[in-house]
């Protein structure tokens, strides 16, 4: 039998389930037998605590991961949440009651807004479930060590767990909820975990369990045969050797260079990107130095950490994103009003311009970072829609001295648009996450809609090859930097669509340069076409996966391309 989910890189293992342990139970709602004084001091000490081990936790981890868990443990002693458990104190419950309707009445209030604040929901859960376990005198739930290596089974698995897991143990996470931009999926890709999330059917796996865990693929194969066993220890083993060969630039098989770039959140990552092969940056992301302050950050603390970005490639090409930011990204100094749809609400560019000194001198100081260091810069505006956007953009980017301005393209107008866009664009930057959440109505973040949230799906490859299509007519570079670039085989199909560079987690860049270097272009667009003609993501995938298997089995010169009569009409190539 195989269990559907969303696949968390190129990865295969072969192991036992071990399940995660239910949470802890409800706190009574039973009047305190202490003072709200008392009560008080348990809370204070618990959160504190708490927020201590996760800072600790989040300097051992470092990276995206450390990130994560520094701002869980400013979650913890979050003003707001100390207030809001202060008054259930007062009104006499116990601090353990206390806790709980605090966070979850915040945690609800996040899945309201929606998007990026959905995504913290998690969090809050978590960080409750540590402070009950602490005032309780329990051990917090954790991942189970049963002394042996293990495929995790959780609902979802904190960032606190997720970067703190022992790789000598555990093989493989496969989540129930969650979406390809969960924080368990984020984190599984920088630590090159094999993962699977969004598989609901694993709620009937048991502890014991002999499964295959195929992210490749976005199975779980249960009760696997010895030849299927066999089939998938292979495989990892051959993966494991392309992870272990010398690094070259990203090339298909006929020599045509796809650059393979790096997704970045910090320049902390920058070293340790470039030491897996990264050829620059596709994605910058600048919410770091926003997201945690009262007050907007000057041009001259902004400069210092874009000249540290820059610095790390040296004469390479650094694509910085400008803030994104809005409605489900509250920020005091921008935008904080509650909307009902913050998804489609003043969020990316329509936030900025709103208030457009903090662009200004975002763009001012790239400017100046720019002028200091040796790096490409190209700059590009979030969450464009209209061809009047673009323009405003470019100009503003040419006024305060950038010299390449582009756009991502994550709302469907812009890719229906792309022939338009790109006139006044110098590229774009295709972002899939967004692209197929607005595609596909799937919210990224909703579990119960996790299955629609697939890029492989024919309607979001459809934008994708209008958009590789404008950037050829007009020789305009047309990048993807969503997640599905660290897809290999959906890469592969990508630059059949026309895309001229990959960005993706680092972790992701050795299996996406073997996957580009057994095809030839003429394959590549040969694939394409057969992901476009499927119905669904489904069929997509396992289209393109058969063919791809024959190309693999038996190469020949004279495979036939795209230009031939016969493949005019993809559906036949399988005959």
């Amino acid at each position: 039998m195989h269990l559907q989910g969303i696949g968390i890189g190129g990865g295969v293992v072969v192991g036992r389930i071990v399940r995660m342990p239910d949470p802890l139970p409800e706190p009574v709602a039973t009047p305190s037998a202490l003072t709200p004084a008392v009560e008080g001091n348990r809370v204070a000490e618990a959160l504190g605590a708490v927020a201590a081990d996760l800072l600790a936790r989040a300097e051992r981890a470092g990276g995206v991961a450390g990130e994560v868990l520094e701002a869980q443990s400013m979650m913890a002693e979050d003003p707001t949440l100390v207030d809001d458990v202060t008054l259930r104190l007062a009104a006499g419950a116990t601090a353990e009651r206390a806790v709980f309707e605090a966070f979850t009445a915040f945690r609800d209030m996040l899945i309201e807004l929606g998007g990026y604040m959905a995504e913290r929901a998690g969090d809050l859960t978590d960080i409750s479930q540590r402070v009950i376990a602490r005032l309780s005198g329990v051990s917090a739930p954790g991942v189970p060590d049963p002394g042996h290596p293990f495929i995790l089974v959780a609902r979802d698995l904190a960032p606190a767990d997720t970067a703190t897991l022992d790789l000598g143990q555990v093989l493989g996470l496969i989540t129930l909820d969650g979406g390809p931009t969960s924080h368990t999926a984020i984190l599984a890709r920088e630590k090159s975990i094999v993962a699977l999330v969004g598989a609901a059917g694993a709620a009937s796996l048991c502890d014991g369990d002999e499964v295959i865990l195929d992210a490749a693929n976005s199975v779980v194969v249960t009760s696997p045969s010895a030849e299927q066993r066999a089939e998938a220890r292979a495989r990892e083993a051959a993966r494991a050797a392309r992870a272990l060969a010398p690094v070259s630039p990203g090339r298909l098989a006929d020599g045509t260079p796809i650059p393979l770039l790096a997704n970045l959140g910090s320049a902390d990552g920058a070293e340790a990107a470039v030491a897996l092969g990264a050829e620059g940056v596709g994605l910058f992301r600048t919410e770091f130095l926003f997201l945690d302050a009262v007050n907007a950050p000057t041009v001259t603390q902004q400069r210092v950490e874009y000249e540290r970005m820059l610095r790390a490639f040296p004469g390479k090409k650094v694509v910085v994103r400008a803030l994104d930011a809005g409605a489900d990204k509250p920020l005091a100094f921008l935008n904080d009003a509650r909307e009902e749809n913050p998804a489609l609400g003043l969020r990316g560019l329509r936030a900025l311009r709103a208030s457009e000194q903090i662009l200004r001198d975002q763009l001012a100081a790239l400017a100046q970072a720019d002028a200091a260091t040796d790096a490409e810069l190209w700059v590009m505006a979030p969450m464009v829609a209209t061809v009047e956007e673009t323009r405003y953009f470019v100009g503003l980017a040419r006024e305060l001295g950038l010299r390449t301005a582009g756009v991502m393209v994550e709302i469907p107008s812009a890719a229906l648009l792309a022939d338009r866009i790109l006139r006044h664009a110098d590229f774009a930057s295709i972002g899939t996450n967004d692209l197929t959440q607005y595609t596909l109505a799937a919210d990224r973040m909703l579990g119960s809609v996790a299955g629609f949230q697939d890029p492989w799906n024919p309607a979001v490859l459809r934008l994708v090859a209008d958009v590789g299509a404008a950037g050829a007519a007009l020789g305009k570079p047309v990048g993807v930097c969503g997640e599905a670039a660290a897809d290999p085989l959906l890469a592969v199909v990508l630059v059949g669509l026309g895309v001229t560079s990959l960005s993706m987690s680092a972790s992701a860049l050795a299996d996406v340069r073997a996957a580009l270097g057994d095809v030839t272009r003429d394959q590549a667009r040969m694939l394409a076409e057969l992901a476009l003609a499927a119905d669904d993501a489904v069929s997509a995938r396992a289209l393109v996966t058969t063919r791809a298997a024959d190309l693999l089995s038996s190469p020949s010169p004279t495979e036939p391309s795209l230009a031939a009569p016969q493949e005019r009409h993809p559906r036949k190539v399988l005959k």
